[in-house]
Protein backbone atom coordinates (compact mmCIF):
# COMPACT_ATOMS: atom_id res chain seq x y z
CA UNK A 1 0.00 0.00 0.00
CA UNK A 2 0.99 3.35 -0.85
CA UNK A 3 0.05 6.71 0.54
CA UNK A 4 -2.17 7.60 -2.32
CA UNK A 5 -4.02 4.10 -1.22
CA UNK A 6 -4.21 4.74 2.25
CA UNK A 7 -5.42 8.17 1.39
CA UNK A 8 -8.30 6.59 -0.78
CA UNK A 9 -8.65 3.46 2.02
CA UNK A 10 -9.09 6.26 4.85
CA UNK A 11 -11.44 8.55 2.85
CA UNK A 12 -13.40 6.03 2.16
CA UNK A 13 -14.29 4.02 5.46
CA UNK A 14 -14.55 7.99 7.50
CA UNK A 15 -16.72 10.21 4.57
CA UNK A 16 -14.44 12.94 4.72
CA UNK A 17 -12.78 14.21 1.08
CA UNK A 18 -9.46 12.72 -0.45
CA UNK A 19 -8.07 16.65 0.27
CA UNK A 20 -8.72 16.71 3.73
CA UNK A 21 -8.12 13.15 3.97
CA UNK A 22 -4.17 14.08 2.54
CA UNK A 23 -4.32 16.64 4.56
CA UNK A 24 -4.40 14.90 8.03
CA UNK A 25 -2.34 12.25 6.62
CA UNK A 26 0.45 14.59 5.64
CA UNK A 27 0.38 16.58 9.09
CA UNK A 28 0.82 12.89 11.05
CA UNK A 29 3.70 12.49 8.98
CA UNK A 30 5.35 15.97 9.33
CA UNK A 31 4.65 15.59 13.08
CA UNK A 32 6.08 11.99 13.36
CA UNK A 33 9.23 13.45 11.25
CA UNK A 34 9.61 16.49 13.21
CA UNK A 35 9.33 14.68 16.31
CA UNK A 36 12.40 12.01 15.60
CA UNK A 37 14.59 15.04 14.24
CA UNK A 38 14.27 16.74 18.04
CA UNK A 39 15.36 13.08 19.04
CA UNK A 40 12.54 11.92 20.71
CA UNK A 41 10.90 8.32 20.36
CA UNK A 42 6.91 8.33 18.88
CA UNK A 43 4.90 5.59 20.56
CA UNK A 44 1.93 4.85 18.47
CA UNK A 45 0.06 2.51 21.09
CA UNK A 46 -1.48 -0.71 19.81
CA UNK A 47 0.65 -0.17 16.49
CA UNK A 48 4.66 -0.02 17.40
CA UNK A 49 7.74 2.72 18.07
CA UNK A 50 9.78 5.05 15.96
CA UNK A 51 12.94 6.45 17.38
CA UNK A 52 16.20 7.80 16.13
CA UNK A 53 19.25 5.39 16.54
CA UNK A 54 22.98 6.20 16.04
CA UNK A 55 24.63 3.50 13.59
CA UNK A 56 28.57 3.46 14.45
CA UNK A 57 31.33 3.47 11.47
CA UNK A 58 31.64 0.42 9.96
CA UNK A 59 33.85 -1.24 7.07
CA UNK A 60 31.35 -2.70 4.24
CA UNK A 61 32.60 -4.32 1.00
CA UNK A 62 31.91 -2.78 -2.81
CA UNK A 63 29.96 -5.74 -4.30
CA UNK A 64 31.28 -4.75 -7.84
CA UNK A 65 35.31 -4.96 -6.89
CA UNK A 66 35.02 -6.56 -3.22
CA UNK A 67 37.55 -4.46 -1.61
CA UNK A 68 36.64 -3.13 2.24
CA UNK A 69 34.92 0.49 2.38
CA UNK A 70 34.40 2.62 5.49
CA UNK A 71 30.88 3.27 5.90
CA UNK A 72 30.68 6.49 8.11
CA UNK A 73 28.24 6.71 11.41
CA UNK A 74 24.68 8.36 11.05
CA UNK A 75 21.49 8.74 12.49
CA UNK A 76 18.80 6.14 11.79
CA UNK A 77 14.87 5.46 12.32
CA UNK A 78 13.98 2.61 13.93
CA UNK A 79 10.85 0.52 13.77
CA UNK A 80 9.40 -1.55 16.56
CA UNK A 81 6.05 -2.81 15.96
CA UNK A 82 3.76 -3.91 19.35
CA UNK A 83 3.27 -7.29 19.94
CA UNK A 84 -0.48 -7.14 19.09
CA UNK A 85 1.11 -6.27 15.77
CA UNK A 86 3.40 -9.14 14.99
CA UNK A 87 2.44 -12.23 13.37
Amino acid sequence: MNKSQLINDLAEQSQLSKVEVKRLVDTLFEKIESKLQEGEKVVLSGFGVFSVVNVAERVGRNPRTGEQVKIAPRRTVRFRPTIDLKQ
